[in-house]
């Protein structure tokens, strides 16, 4: 026998003694009282935490098939809310808005000697003014947001920038109901904002629809900062809205 294995196999059993020794040396702790009980302490504290360690599995289970849950039920949201956009977007413009003529009465109810009176309907009255539909800037979908590079969407969100939208919306739809008001009923605040409006009109705007900044701090409470000019750079680039400078002003045109 070599010497090297014949080393090894003192060592080996060494480590057997040493560890028959250690077993011993607990065995005879364990028949101390007072050491006998702290290893009951112990004994009963291993047992708790073992329970805690199972109810903290059993959660962490809950919470990812919840957290599985979610992903799902936020791709199916983002799915209705692509349906929707569709939908609105695209509304046949020959349906005939659903209006209620006429009242429907049961034949049960009707005397058969008895003739049917019909009414003739009350004559309409005539609008004075065609209501005219402002057009509002559509907002992004999912599929816009991934398409908006990194470096310039940010940490924005995609609800953060069509919140951004809503509001804009709000000063457009505000502005131009100034507009297509009525100058006889127009007061003094209303009226001063009518000519500003028809000052910023140019050429280019014409027949479009737009705000500028001002219109931003009169209709909504969005912050003119630099976070706002970020989201109106990806609203460029999702080609929701362009730029008409001229005068010292910028004109954001609904596109």
């Amino acid at each position: 026998m070599a010497s090297s294995d014949l080393e090894q196999l003192c060592s080996h059993i060494n480590e057997k003694i040493g560890n028959i020794k250690k077993t011993l040396s607990l065995r005879n702790c364990g028949q101390e009282p007072t050491l006998k009980t702290i290893l009951n302490k112990i004994g009963d504290e291993i047992i708790v935490v073992n329970e805690l360690l199972n109810k903290l599995e059993s959660e962490i289970e809950y919470q990812e098939q919840t957290s599985n849950s979610l992903k799902e039920l936020c791709e199916s949201l983002e799915e209705d809310y692509k349906d929707v956009e569709h939908l609105k977007e695209n509304i046949p413009p020959h349906l005939p808005p659903v209006t209620v003529t006429q009242n429907f009465v049961k034949g049960s109810d009707l005397d058969p000697e008895e003739p049917v009176k019909v009414e003739e309907p009350a004559p309409t009255k005539k609008p004075l003014k065609e209501q005219r539909n402002i057009k509002e800037m559509p907002f992004i979908t999912s599929d816009d947001f991934s398409g908006v590079p990194a470096y310039m969407k940010s940490r924005l969100t995609y609800c953060q920038i069509n919140d951004v939208i809503k509001e804009i919306n709000k000063a457009v739809v505000s502005k131009y109901k100034i507009l297509h008001q009525p100058k006889k009923s127009m007061n003094s605040v209303a009226r001063n904002l009518y000519h500003r409006f028809i000052d910023e009109e140019t050429k280019e705007t014409k027949g479009h629809y737009f705000i500028v900044e001002a219109d931003i701090k009169e209709f909504t409470t969005l912050k003119v900062d630099k976070r706002f000019h970020v989201i109106l750079n990806i609203l460029r680039h999702c080609r929701r809205l362009s730029e008409v400078r001229g005068g010292g002003l910028t004109r954001y045109v609904i596109t």
